[in-house]
C-alpha cells in the first residue's frame, strides 16, 4: 500500500518546487536572446535554461526525498529499483516556443510509484497557470476545480494532435488524414503537456499522439485522470523510459480517436 502521508508531503513539496522552477525558467525566458542554444535532433532544441531548471528540481528532490529515483529529460535517470518511487521531470516542455518568444511552454513534474502514476503538475509561468492533480488529489487549475468539455464527438471541438520527428511522417499522415476526413479540427501549441492540461480543463476535447516521452506527458496525465477522463495505459511495457502512444479524452471521444489512430 502506498504511504498516503508520504505522498501528501511529496505533493505539497512539488507544488512549491514547480513554482520556483518556473520562476527560474521565466528568468531565462526574459533574457533568451543571450542563451546558448543547441540542437538535440530535428526540431529538438535545448539551452542552459533547460539544464539549469532541471538541476534545480533534481537537487531539491534529492535533498528532500533521497530515497526516491529521478528521471529527467536533460540529465537522465538515476538508479531505480523495485518499489522505489521515481520523479519524472521535463524542465521546459515546449523549448521551441520558449526560444521563439512564445508563451506555450511549461515545467512538468510527476511522481510514479509501484508502476502507478500517483500525481503530477504542470506550470506555465508566462500564462500564470498551474495545473495539478492525482490519485487522491483533485484536478485543479490555480487551486480551483476544472470542468470537462461537453462534446461527445471529435466534431464537437478541437483535439490536440501531437507529432514528433521520432516517427516518420509516413506513419503519422494516414492517421492525421483519417482524423481530418471525419471532421476533426486540430490544435497544436508546441507543448504536449499543456495540450493535455487543456483537455483536463475542458478547453480541448482530447489529445492524440502516436509516440510521446514520459517526461512530456505524465505530469498532465495525472491531472487528466484526476478530472475523471480516460487515457491509454501509458506506462505499459517500457513506457516510462521509451515512451508510448497516447490518447486522452472522455469515453466517447477516446473510442473515436483510438479507431483513427488504430491503437
Amino acid at each position: 500500500m502506498p504511504d498516503t502521508a508520504g505522498l501528501s508531503a511529496r505533493y505539497d513539496f512539488a507544488l512549491r518546487l514547480i513554482s520556483d522552477a518556473g520562476d527560474l525558467a521565466r528568468g531565462y525566458f526574459r533574457k533568451r536572446d543571450i542563451l546558448t542554444i543547441h540542437s538535440k535532433g530535428v526540431q529538438d532544441m535545448a539551452s542552459e535554461a533547460d539544464l539549469n531548471t532541471e538541476l534545480l528540481i533534481r537537487e531539491r528532490l534529492e535533498k528532500a526525498f533521497p530515497q526516491d529515483a529521478f528521471l529527467g529529460e536533460e540529465t537522465g535517470q538515476t538508479a531505480f529499483g523495485p518499489g522505489q518511487g521515481i520523479w519524472v521531470v521535463d524542465p521546459i516542455d515546449g523549448t521551441q516556443p520558449f526560444i521563439s518568444g512564445l508563451s506555450g511552454w511549461c515545467v512538468s513534474i510527476a511522481f510514479v510509484q509501484e508502476g502507478e502514476l500517483r500525481f503530477g503538475m504542470v506550470y506555465a509561468p508566462e500564462r500564470g497557470e498551474l495545473f495539478a492533480g492525482g490519485i487522491g488529489f483533485p484536478a485543479t487549475l490555480n487551486g480551483e476545480p476544472v470542468g470537462r468539455h461537453p462534446g461527445r464527438s471529435i466534431r464537437d471541438g478541437m483535439i490536440a494532435f501531437g507529432y514528433s520527428t521520432r516517427l516518420p511522417a509516413s506513419r503519422f499522415l494516414p492517421a492525421f488524414s483519417r482524423f481530418l476526413e471525419r471532421g476533426g479540427m486540430f490544435y497544436r501549441d508546441g507543448s504536449g503537456a499543456l495540450g493535455l492540461c487543456y483537455v483536463a480543463a475542458g478547453r480541448l476535447l482530447g489529445y492524440a499522439e502516436m509516440h510521446i516521452n514520459s517526461w512530456d506527458c505524465l505530469g498532465a496525465l495525472a491531472v487528466i485522470r484526476a478530472a475523471g477522463l480516460k487515457t491509454s495505459d501509458f506506462l505499459a511495457g517500457d513506457g516510462l523510459t521509451r515512451g508510448n502512444p497516447l490518447i486522452a479524452a472522455n469515453e466517447d471521444v477516446y473510442r473515436e480517436l483510438a479507431e483513427i489512430l488504430q491503437i
